[in-house]
């Protein structure tokens, strides 16, 4: 990332050392840590210390929350288990990686459901999006604000582009901890193995895997160019990261606290995914710069392969009926 591309992000410019956070004279009466796995430039990190910011000065310096980026605190798994037993209070997390602990998180990630960003914001803002808080407030946590904006994911390989299911058969691909990513390429005729984000690109300059899956923003700034060659641009499935309190200390908080955090936590999340739309169109250029051959795929072959294979039906019947129709409300019959 330059830094004229850091300033596509409209005032959320940050240190590179530190989250740049207001620090009162006096300590703080609560004192909270929240981590992620995105880069610090990333726009969920940029616009989630300036929603700390705000709630420092709103709460009188009496709530003060710091923004681990990069995985400092743990990778994804290990921050969901610490957000659970306390050990940290806040994280920025994939429906991908909740749903180990919370399954119908998933349903906003099922492959082909959405065609565009507009159709992902009008389900996960609504209907769809209340089943899933739903859930995870069964679970001990609590949704913050709205979901942020991680993008759709593409495939990327070295040995060949992808164009079709046929061009996935065996290849060693790498996904998140996922169950639904894990069984879609399955389906797809891969042969897929969950790696941790923090070990993907040694994973990927070793050959221990061929190809992986992101989103174009995140492939750019992490420098997977750096030990990939070809884009597939399937958009085969949306992703984002739930701002996830652990609850009783959500629950220990004054009212006017949980508001501000509530609040300002809902802006960043809109604000952050503007920036992101912004970065991802960017991105094509960067990566094609970099080298990178972009693909069009044939998105009819990949769906027609996943129902033959009823990868949809086996999920319906996973996420149970209400969850389903709240994603068929909005992306129609799958």
């Amino acid at each position: 990332m330059t830094i004229n591309r850091r300033n596509l992000l409209k005032g959320a410019a940050v240190a590179l050392t530190a989250p740049a956070i207001i620090r009162p004279a006096r300590a703080a009466e609560f004192e909270f840590r929240c981590g992620s796995n995105q880069v610090i430039d990333h726009p969920t990190v940029l616009r989630s210390n300036e929603a700390t910011e705000r709630i420092l000065k709103e709460t009188n310096g009496r709530l003060k929350i710091t923004v681990y980026p990069s995985g400092q605190l743990g990778s994804d798994t290990d921050m969901l288990s610490q957000v659970r037993s306390g050990a940290i209070d806040m994280v920025l997390l994939s429906p991908l990686i909740l749903s180990t602990l919370v399954p119908v998180a998933t349903v906003s990630a099922v492959c082909f459901a959405f065609p565009d960003a507009d159709h992902v914001w009008k389900a996960v803002d609504g209907d769809l999006g209340k089943v899933v808080q739903a859930a995870v407030a069964k679970a001990g946590l609590v949704c913050v604000g709205k979901i942020f904006d991680n993008g759709f994911r593409v495939i990327t390989t070295t040995s060949k582009p992808i164009r079709t299911p046929d061009d996935l058969k065996g290849v060693k691909m790498r996904v998140p901890p996922s169950p639904m990513l894990l069984s879609a390429f399955k389906a797809l005729g891969a042969a897929p193995s969950t790696i941790n984000w923090s070990e993907l690109y040694s994973a990927l300059q070793t050959k221990i895997v061929d190809g992986q899956e992101n989103p174009l923003a995140l492939i750019e700034m992490s420098r997977i160019y750096e030990v990939q060659k070809y884009v597939s641009v399937t958009n085969h499935m949306w992703d984002g990261h739930w701002p996830l309190h652990n609850g009783k200390t959500f629950k220990s908080l004054p009212a006017d606290c949980q508001a501000s955090l509530q609040k300002n936590f809902a802006r960043a999340a809109e604000e952050a995914r503007a920036d992101l739309a912004k970065l991802s169109a960017s991105a094509i250029d960067v990566l094609k710069g970099k080298g990178m051959e972009f693909v069009q795929p044939d998105i009819d072959a990949f769906r027609a392969t996943l129902r033959k294979a009823n990868w949809y039906a086996d999920w319906k019947g996973k996420l149970g009926p209400e969850a389903w129709a709240a994603l068929e409300k909005v992306s129609g019959p799958l």
